[in-house]
């Protein structure tokens, strides 16, 4: 998915602070391959000082552990690209800010840096919620400029996914 024009995240970027807004919610975001890029586009909404706290772009494992707390044990076994450190993330960014969900991100953008086993392309996105943690596993295929908008509009549609399905039923 590329974006070519900031229509499409703009429109998810305005649905999430609605719902954020609606549910009296915050957000806030760790990002690592996006570069703040996701906060970039959180807050391109008018308004969106309502829901949301901030973010850490924790593009060094050393701020992955000291900042967001993400375990040394977990970046040594499974490494900073793992659907674990994405969790760990998310997890110490809503504590970190006291935010209702969070997201993290951690990723290879490229166009290097990729291996058989984590290839270019591949990203973690992590979420913590009220209801605990998920992770989404995704292997884009674009430059690093169309691998990170993917990864951070793929994040903007998750909360609003999983945002409009809670509390149903």
């Amino acid at each position: 998915m590329s974006l070519t024009t900031s229509e499409g995240y703009i429109r998810l970027a305005a649905r999430l602070g609605e719902i954020l807004r609606g549910r009296g919610m915050t957000l806030a975001v760790a990002e690592s391959c996006t570069g703040g890029l996701l906060a970039h586009m959180v807050t391109d909404v008018p308004g969106s000082s309502d829901y949301f706290l901030g973010g850490v772009v924790a593009y060094a494992n050393s701020v992955k552990r000291e900042v967001l707390g993400v375990r040394e044990e977990t970046l040594d076994k499974y490494g900073a690209v793992s659907a674990e450190t994405a969790r760990e993330m998310a997890a110490g960014v809503r504590r970190l800010l006291g935010a209702d969900v969070a997201v993290g991100i951690t990723g290879i953008a490229g166009p290097g840096g990729g291996t058989p086993e984590k290839p270019v392309g591949l990203v973690y996105i992590g979420m913590s919620t009220p209801d605990g943690e998920m992770v989404e596993r995704h292997e884009w295929d674009g430059d690093r400029w169309e691998n990170k908008a993917s990864s951070a509009e793929r994040a903007l549609a998750w909360l609003c996914e999983y945002l409009e399905g809670a509390g149903d039923g």
